[in-house]
């Protein structure tokens, strides 16, 4: 297993993913990475995502929470912004890794479809 004294990195960590958890959040973080600066007022992020303006609070909230994001007020308008540069770098290897496994997936399938039709068993013809 692990000892006591690595336990506190590893539930950071597997906080850190909760976090990341919904599709949501990854969106509004890919918006962000992209975002001049990484940083984007709440007013693009709902009309980005098209989330209601309750929901993406709560995934604001969650992302702020686990250390993700941080936000500053200018007059009326937040600006969320990447807590870390390297979080974009997790978001790329993430969507390559994904895009890699799913390329893989389609070759499997892809030679699974070659394969010589199995002839039906003396129960199924029946």
């Amino acid at each position: 297993m692990y000892s006591a004294a690595q336990a506190p990195l590893y539930e950071i960590k597997a906080n850190l993913f909760k976090g990341l958890a919904h599709p949501a959040r990854i969106r509004v973080l890919e918006l962000l990475a992209a975002a001049p600066g990484t940083t984007a007022p709440v007013s693009y992020l709902l009309a980005e995502t098209g989330l209601e303006a309750s929901h993406l609070s709560q995934h604001l909230a969650t992302l702020r929470k686990h250390g993700v994001v941080t936000s500053s007020r200018t007059a009326n308008a937040v600006h969320y912004t990447l807590a870390h540069p390297k979080i974009a770098e997790l978001l790329a290897i993430a969507r390559t890794f994904l895009l890699d496994t799913l390329a893989g997936s389609r070759e499997q399938l892809h030679l699974a479809e070659q394969l010589p039709d199995v002839p039906a068993s003396v129960d199924e013809a029946s």
